[in-house]
């Protein structure tokens, strides 16, 4: 189970990363933990098995897991991790690392109001928020439609965060649009009718590298990852709310008195979280599900999390 999987300056970098290959098990030439691996497909047989009140299909998820308790060698399992895969409002983390590279490159100027925006993304998932951080990161705005030359010239720009994790070697994502409620109009459309790809993807594989670099204060500086750290931060145990970030996402399968740091994603089609986890014993992972086609069932997320830490 050898591959290539997420180019440069992972976990054998640090700050921006350095220009060497790594996958998630920190070496060159990736090779997954078997003890991991194995207790990934014991999970995926017991979610979709016949058990099951509905029927799953394991096409139909996307994961990676990564076990940080020993940071100089983590280890790993993942199932498709490297599939391409709608993320839905999971790429608000990857501009949130963005916008933290640009203002401490001083790119961006780090206003008051650049600070509410990368909160409300994050805290609150606001879409509104993630509009505003995007058009400053690329300097782009929405709008009426423009002439083709105008609208190269404009789409170039908005590939700046593409540009920006290219560099690190991440490959097979796409983070150059914006998350919408009801749909885009205007130069928006235009771009997705003229350009490849037409939606924003990730891969289990690429999330996870960056939750770990967040994780590990190796993205930005360690006083950013820290900040980031504190937008990230849920409580698993809190209440459910509507469109809360925990209620039917990993938190729900997490063992008693667990610390979380996540971004989750959910659409009419998808339900996706990214966690940093660090349990009481000490012991810290990260875990990224990837679901399609089951956005209403809130039980798939907790119990795959379950099953992977019960064996």
């Amino acid at each position: 189970m050898t591959r290539w999987v997420l180019g440069l300056g992972w976990l054998l970098g640090v700050g921006m990363g350095c220009v060497m290959a790594a996958g998630p098990g920190g070496m060159e030439e990736g090779e997954p933990d078997p003890v991991m691996q194995t207790r990934v497909e014991r999970a995926l047989a017991r979610v979709c098995g016949s058990a099951s009140r509905v029927p799953r299909e394991r096409n139909q998820m996307a994961l990676t897991w990564v076990d940080l308790t020993d940071p100089v060698k983590p280890r790993w399992a993942a199932h498709r991790g490297t599939e391409t895969i709608y993320p839905a409002s999971v790429v608000k983390l990857f501009y949130l690392v963005a916008a933290h590279r640009w203002m401490e490159d001083g790119r961006i100027a780090e206003t008051e109001e650049m600070r509410r925006a990368l909160r409300d993304m994050i805290v609150d998932s606001s879409n509104d928020a993630t509009h505003y951080v995007l058009d400053v990161l690329t300097d782009t705005t929405s709008g009426p439609e423009l002439d083709p030359e105008a609208l190269k010239a404009w789409q170039e720009r908005r590939n700046a965060v593409n540009r920006y994790f290219a560099g690190l070697g991440y490959r097979g994502i796409n983070c150059n649009k914006k998350p919408w409620g009801d749909g885009p109009y205007g130069r928006e459309t235009q771009a997705i009718r003229m350009f490849e790809p037409k939606r924003n993807g990730l891969t289990t594989d690429a999330t996870a590298r960056l939750m770990c670099d967040v994780a590990r204060d190796r993205v930005v500086t360690p006083a950013r990852c820290a900040r980031m750290r504190e937008l990230l931060q849920r409580d698993p145990r809190a209440a459910s709310r509507p469109d809360d970030q925990t209620t039917g996402f990993i938190a729900g399968g997490l063992p008693a008195g667990a610390k979380l740091w996540s971004k989750a994603g959910w659409t009419s089609q998808t339900r996706h979280d990214c966690a940093l986890v660090e349990e009481v014993t000490g012991r810290r992972w990260v875990l990224v599900i990837f679901t399609e086609g089951h956005a209403e069932d809130a039980t798939l997320l907790p119990a795959l999390t379950a099953a992977l830490l019960g064996g």
